[in-house]
């Protein structure tokens, strides 16, 4: 049996993708999932989806979902501050790393690997460095499925919102866009594939707009 981590979750592709490469890593052994959301709006924190959403994801995957309670207009440093009691509950119980899905951001990195240090974890990037382009055609091909959720239209068109990400969207992202975005273009949710027991089911909701319609965020509905 590996050691124990703790994977930070958004609920998107690159989360999956980490996922996926930990659980084929026998020096690892994931023992939960992690994420942030927005008690107002009962929803995961960037990405907009719903909680409810997310617990569906992480039963069909078989591991349990903590969760870090936010208010809107939180300062980053009381988000660092509830972040912060929340690892510690898993240092108590010898859980000493925590991964993330990032792939290329620097001063991301660089950001959580200095307030995990301040606690003593470490912080572990399994996706790091991977050419992105050929990281989201694997991921397609092996049959994973997921949507965009969220489009910053000043870096990517509105018209991508809530579309399936396959070989089509690909081919079509504009050449400045990051296939995985990377740079916050889009967020997304995954919602089947091999790694689930069975497919999270939802319909598409109503589009919403954040920021004088700067993001949109496709709602994305339960079903009963």
């Amino acid at each position: 049996m590996g050691k124990p981590v703790l994977l930070a979750w958004s609920g998107g592709k690159d989360s999956l993708m980490a996922l996926e490469l930990l659980r084929g890593n026998s020096s690892w052994e994931v023992v939960g999932l992690l994420t942030s959301v927005t008690s107002t709006y009962d929803r995961v924190s960037m990405h907009g989806v719903r909680r409810e959403l997310l617990v569906e994801q992480a039963c069909s995957l078989g591991l349990p979902l903590d969760i870090v309670w936010l208010e809107p207009g939180e300062s980053n440093e009381t988000y660092e501050q509830k972040m912060a009691l929340k690892l510690q509950e898993y240092l108590i119980r010898g859980i000493k790393h925590v991964a993330f899905g990032d792939i290329f951001l620097e001063e991301l990195r660089g950001y959580r690997e200095k307030n995990l240090a301040k606690l003593g974890i470490e912080g572990l990037f399994p996706l790091w460095g991977s050419d992105t382009r050929l990281a989201m055609r694997s991921f397609v091909m092996r049959g994973f499925q997921a949507l965009i959720t969220c489009v910053d239209t000043w870096a990517l068109d509105g018209s991508f919102l809530g579309r399936k990400l396959d070989e089509t969207l690909l081919e079509e992202l504009p050449s400045g866009v990051d296939p995985c975005g990377e740079n916050g273009e889009f967020h997304s949710f995954v919602y089947g594939g091999p790694l689930f027991k069975s497919p999270i089911r939802f319909d598409l909701g109503e589009v919403v707009e954040r920021e004088k319609g700067r993001f949109l965020f496709q709602d994305l509905l339960p079903q009963r």
